[in-house]
C-alpha cells in the first residue's frame, strides 16, 4: 500500500487524529526521500489496557504509510518514576508487556515483521549513553527537568533525583535509536520540547513530534493503570467488560470526557472505518456509520442512547479482546501474568494472612473529595438507563478511583445523604478507622477477594449520626464523619 501513496497522502495518514505535530516540514521533507523512522516508547509499569489501543491503531497507520517502526519497552524508566515497576520485577515486566503489545497487534492485524522490539537496558546502560546522561545533566537545571516531567512522572511532595533524570533519558533515546521522530501522547509535550531544546546542544539532530489525544477513561478522567474502574485490562472477561462498560460516564448529548464515544473516535473507525449501532426496531433498529462526526451528531442529538452505544463497544471491543485472552490462556503466559503483577493480598508482607488481616479496614484508601458538580435527575424508560450522574469529585493529588460514599436507608423513597468529614477538611485528607490508623492501604484491591464488599457490610451510621465501622468511628486528623439525619442508616 505505501508504495501506491504520495509523500502527501502518508503524511495525511502519519499526522491524522493526532491533536499536535511539532515539526511537520521535516517530517515531509524525510518523506519526500525516504521512509520516516518513528518510535513509540511505554514505560513497563502497571498492565497495558484498552486505551493502548490508541498508540496501536496509529502504528498501523505508520506501517501503511511505509514508516520504518520501534517500539521501545522502557524498563528502565519504569523504575526511574518514583519505582513504579520494582527492580526485581523489571524483567517479568518487561516480558508481558512485550507478549501483550504483540497480541494487540496481532488482534488489529499489524504484521509483526514490519516492527522493531527494543528494551531499554539494552541500549541505556552503554558507556556512550551514561556519559551523554552525564553530559546533558550538566546542561539541563532542575527547573527545566521537574516541569517536563510534570505530566507524566508521579509527582510527590519531595521527588527523588530519579524522576529529574526520566526526561532527559527519553531525550536521549531519539538519538540512539536512529529515528527521525517519536511518537507518544500530548502529555509528554514538555518532554518533547525538552528534547527539542537540549539535543543539539550535545551535537544531536532536532526531531519531531508526533502527538496523541489524551483519551478519557470510563469516569471521563484520562484513562490509567493505576485506576482499576477507570479502565478496561486487555484480559478483562466479557463479563467484567460489560460491568465496568455499564458504570462508565457517558451522559446522553455530552460529549465532554465522553470515554465510550472517544474509543470510537480513536480505535474503532481508524481500524474498521465503519462503526454499527445494535438495537431493538422499536429504538431506530440497527444503524451503520461511515464517519464519526455523524455518531457524535446523532449522540448530541440524543438519537444515539448510551446504552446502545455502550452495548455496540462492548461487542465491538470483545471482538479485539477475544485473540488476546485466547494466547494469555496458555499455562505459560498465564505464570508470566502472575509473576510480573503478583496479587497483592499474597506480598502484603506485613506478617498477617488471616482473616483478621484480611478484613483489615486500614487496607482501604479512603478520602475527603469535594463535589463540584451534581447534574439534575431525569427519567428514560429506555433499557439500561441511568436516573442520576454525579461527576467530578475533586480528588487533587490521589491516584486511586474516586467513589462516593453515602449513607441510605432503604424504603419509597430510598433516602440518601453524602457523609460529611469535619470542618476544616481538604480534597485528598485521609479517613481511617479509630484503631487503624497506622495500616497501609493496597494499592489496588484485588476485585476476586472482595475486600470492600466484606468491609462494607459492617459500615453503619450510629444513632448520633457518626459513621462508623463495627461501633468504631471513621475519623480524619480532623475529627469524625457525620451524616445529617439519617439514624441507622448503612453506607455505600
Amino acid at each position: 500500500m505505501a508504495d501506491q501513496l504520495s509523500p502527501d497522502e502518508k503524511f495525511n495518514l502519519i499526522t491524522r487524529n493526532l491533536q499536535e505535530v511539532l515539526g511537520e516540514e521535516k517530517v515531509k521533507q524525510v518523506l519526500q526521500e525516504r521512509a520516516l523512522r518513528v518510535y513509540w516508547g511505554t514505560a513497563t509499569t502497571g498492565k497495558p489496557h484498552v486505551a493502548y489501543f490508541v498508540p496501536m491503531s496509529k502504528i498501523a497507520d505508520f506501517l501503511k504509510a511505509g514508516c520504518e517502526v520501534t517500539v521501545l519497552f522502557a524498563d528502565l524508566h519504569a523504575y526511574l518514576d518514583n519505582m513504579k515497576a520494582p527492580w526485581e520485577l523489571l524483567e517479568l515486566r518487561v516480558k508481558y508487556y512485550e507478549q501483550v503489545i504483540k497480541a494487540m497487534l496481532e488482534s488489529i492485524s499489524v504484521p509483526l515483521d514490519k516492527l522493531k522490539f527494543v528494551k531499554g537496558t539494552d541500549f541505556q546502560l552503554s558507556r556512550e549513553y551514561t556519559l551523554d546522561v552525564y553530559r546533558l545533566s550538566s546542561m539541563v537545571t532542575e527547573h527545566d527537568a521537574k516541569k517536563a516531567g510534570a505530566e507524566v512522572v508521579k509527582q510527590v511532595e519531595h521527588p527523588l533525583l530519579s524522576g529529574l533524570l526520566y526526561p532527559g533519558l527519553q531525550a536521549l533515546d531519539e538519538e540512539y535509536l536512529k529515528v527521525d521522530a517519536q511518537f507518544g501522547g500530548v502529555d509528554q509535550r514538555k518532554i518533547f520540547t525538552l528534547a527539542e531544546k537540549y539535543l543539539p546542544s550535545l551535537g544531536y539532530a532536532k526531531r519531531a513530534h508526533l502527538m496523541n489525544p489524551m483519551v478519557p477513561g470510563l469516569t471521563g478522567a484520562k484513562m490509567s493503570s493505576s485506576e482499576e474502574e477507570s479502565k478496561i485490562d486487555l484480559l478483562d472477561s466479557k463479563e467484567d467488560v460489560k460491568k465496568k462498560l455499564k458504570k462508565a460516564f457517558c451522559e446522553p448529548g455530552n460529549i465532554q470526557n465522553n470515554g465510550v464515544l472517544s474509543f470510537v473516535k480513536y480505535v474503532l473507525f481508524p481500524l474498521r472505518g465503519v462503526f454499527s449501532i445494535k438495537r431493538d426496531a422499536k429504538w431506530g433498529g440497527d444503524k451503520v456509520y461511515s464517519v464519526f462526526e455523524e455518531v457524535e451528531k446523532d449522540f448530541v442529538a440524543e438519537m444515539i442512547h448510551p446504552g446502545d452505544l455502550k452495548a455496540s463497544v462492548e461487542d465491538a471491543l470483545n471482538e479485539l479482546l477475544d485473540p488476546i485472552r485466547k494466547k494469555f490462556e496458555s499455562p505459560e503466559l498465564r505464570k508470566l501474568t502472575s509473576n510480573a503483577y503478583p496479587d497483592p493480598s499474597k506480598t502484603r508482607g506485613d506478617g498477617g494472612g488471616g482473616e483478621d488481616d484480611e478484613l483489615a479496614p486500614s487496607r482501604l484508601d479512603i478520602r475527603v473529595g469535594k463535589i463540584l458538580k451534581l447534574l439534575h435527575h431525569w427519567i428514560i424508560t429506555h433499557p439500561d438507563a441511568e436516573s442520576l450522574y454525579l461527576e467530578k469529585i475533586d480528588m487533587r493529588g490521589i491516584e486511586s478511583q474516586a467513589m462516593l460514599l453515602c449513607a441510605s436507608i432503604e424504603g419509597e423513597p430510598r433516602k440518601v445523604e453524602p457523609l460529611d468529614p469535619p470542618e476544616g477538611s481538604l480534597p485528598g485528607d485521609r479517613v481511617f478507622v479509630e484503631g487503624y490508623e497506622s495500616g497501609k492501604p493496597d494499592d489496588r484491591l484485588n476485585p476476586k477477594k472482595k475486600v470492600w464488599e466484606k468491609l462494607q457490610v459492617d459500615l453503619k451510621i450510629s444513632d448520633e449520626c457518626v459513621a462508623q465501622w463495627k461501633d468504631k468511628q471513621l475519623m480524619t486528623k480532623l475529627g469524625q464523619i457525620t451524616c445529617k439525619t439519617l439514624k441507622g442508616g448503612n453506607i455505600s
